[in-house]
C-alpha cells in the first residue's frame, strides 16, 4: 500500500528579515548537531531556539527535524532546506558585499558593541580607533552600543553587531578574536562593610566565603572566578555599575576594574581588599563573525582597533 504524505501549506511569501533570522538559527542548530549544543553558538536559551525552529517549520509548512530521546536528526525535507539555506544566506551576503564593492567610498552603517566601563581604562584605545575609522570612512554612520557580554556575543553571531569588544572568557568556533588590551580586577568593600576598618592581612579565599558576594550574573571572567573560588553569590547584576552600587551598600564584596573604582576609593567610599592577593586579570578582545564574511566597514574598524592597540600603530 502506497503511503501518501500530505504536507501543510507553506505560509512563506516574500522572504523577510525574520525569515533570514530563523534560517540562521536553523543553520546553527544543524551545524552544532542539535538545539542544546547550539546554545553557545547562538547565545540564546534552548527554549527560544526550539521556538524559532518551530516558527520556521510553520512558515515553510514542513517538518525539518526530529528531536527527542533518540537525539537530533534532520528529516529528508530538512536536509533539502538546510542545503538551500546555505546557498541563500551565502547569496545574501555576497550581494551585500558586491554592492558595497561598487562604491569608491564606504557608506551605510557600522554597529559596534562594547562591554561597559572601558572608557576609564588607560590601556583601552577604542576612542583612538574610532578616530582612525572616521578619517578613513567618513560616510559610514557609526552606531556605538554598550551591552552585556552575552548580548554582544549573540549580536555579533546573528549580525546585529558588526564588531564586538568584550573580556575574553570563552571561544566560539563561529567567531574570530583579536587581542586588544588588559584590565585588572580588584576585590572591594564599602565603608559600611564589617571588614572595612579591620586588618585584612589574615584574610584568605576560604575566609571570604563567609561574606556575601555580588557578581555578574552571566558567563564571564567574573563568574568563572566566583565559581572557582567558591564565593557565596548573594546578589547578581548585569553590569558593573550595579555591582558598585551593591558594594557601596556595605553588605557585599565584589570585583571591579581598578580604573573604574578609583574615584570611589579616592572619595573614601570603598577600599580594595589585599589587592596583591584578591585580584585577577582579564584581556579584552574584539570579535568578528567568520561567516558570512564581515562587511568592509567591520573589517576596517577591526584594523583600526589593531592599529590603535599596537606599539607601532600600523594598519
Amino acid at each position: 500500500m502506497k503511503v501518501i504524505r500530505i504536507k501543510k501549506k507553506a505560509l512563506l511569501g516574500q522572504v523577510s528579515d525574520m525569515d533570514l533570522r530563523l534560517l540562521r538559527v536553523f543553520k546553527a542548530v544543524v551545524q552544532c548537531g542539535g538545539m542544546a549544543p547550539a546554545e553557545l553558538e547562538l547565545n540564546i536559551g534552548i527554549s527560544t531556539i526550539s521556538r524559532h525552529v518551530k516558527d520556521l517549520e510553520e512558515r515553510l509548512g514542513l517538518v525539518l527535524c526530529r528531536r527527542g530521546r533518540g537525539g537530533f536528526a534532520l528529516t529528508v525535507d530538512g536536509q533539502i532546506v538546510y542545503q538551500d539555506t546555505l546557498r541563500l544566506l551565502s547569496s545574501v551576503e555576497d550581494f551585500r558585499s558586491r554592492i558595497d564593492g561598487l562604491h569608491d567610498r564606504m557608506t551605510g552603517e557600522l554597529h559596534v558593541a562594547v562591554f561597559e566601563k572601558t572608557v576609564t581604562n588607560p590601556s583601552a584605545r577604542i576612542s583612538k580607533a574610532i578616530s582612525y575609522f572616521s578619517d578613513l570612512a567618513p560616510d559610514v554612520t557609526l552606531n556605538f552600543h554598550i551591552e552585556a557580554i552575552n548580548e554582544i556575543e549573540r549580536g555579533v553571531m546573528d549580525g546585529s553587531y558588526h564588531v564586538g569588544i568584550i573580556p575574553a572568557h570563552r571561544n566560539s568556533v563561529s567567531l574570530t578574536y583579536t587581542d586588544l588590551f588588559g584590565e585588572q580586577m580588584l576585590l572591594y568593600c564599602g565603608t559600611q562593610h564589617p571588614i572595612y576598618s579591620r586588618s585584612h592581612n589574615k584574610l584568605t579565599w576560604t575566609a571570604l566565603k563567609t561574606y556575601a558576594f555580588a557578581g555578574l550574573g552571566f558567563h564571564s571572567p567574573n563568574m568563572e572566578l566566583t565559581l572557582r573560588a567558591g564565593l557565596s553569590r548573594s546578589a547578581t547584576a548585569d553590569e558593573q555599575e550595579a555591582i558598585a552600587t551593591l558594594i557601596l551598600s556595605g553588605r557585599y564584596l565584589g570585583f571591579l576594574p581598578d580604573h573604574y573604582a578609583e574615584s570611589f576609593v579616592r572619595n573614601d567610599l570603598m577600599q580594595a581588599i589585599l589587592p596583591k592577593q584578591f585580584r585577577y586579570s582579564c584581556r579584552f578582545v574584539s570579535m568578528l563573525r567568520k561567516s558570512p564574511t564581515p562587511s568592509r566597514a567591520g573589517l576596517l574598524f577591526q584594523s583600526c582597533l589593531s592599529k590603535a592597540h599596537s606599539e607601532d600603530e600600523i594598519i
